[in-house]
């Protein structure tokens, strides 16, 4: 998913949150529209407390991120975003399998 990287105007790479779940939840839109299924995700992760993308539960913004940005290359989600994200991917496949039942 590396085109929701973005650039602060002070020149740092990131990504937000809630642009990558947005695409995800597109990507799943289309995918079920079209009769398929999404055989996998990639996502830049780690299990570190980085703060190099912006947004989840923690409310991470611009400020935040030169806490702990370590990424020499393209900005990774957190232990807890990639976590929340895992979480919100799942639910979505619970509440589609609670759809098929009905």
């Amino acid at each position: 998913m590396h085109g929701n990287t973005l650039s602060t105007p002070t020149g740092i790479k990131t990504r937000r949150f809630g642009d990558i779940y947005k695409e995800l939840q597109e990507t799943l839109r289309i995918h079920k529209d079209e009769g398929s299924y999404l055989g996998g995700v990639h996502l830049e992760l780690t299990g570190d407390a980085v703060t190099e993308c912006m947004g989840g539960s923690e409310g991470l913004d611009e400020d935040d991120l030169s806490t702990n940005y370590t990424s020499f290359c393209d900005p990774r989600l957190n232990e807890k975003q990639a976590l929340e994200l895992a979480f919100l991917i799942a639910d979505h496949f619970s509440q589609e399998q609670k759809q098929l039942r009905v």
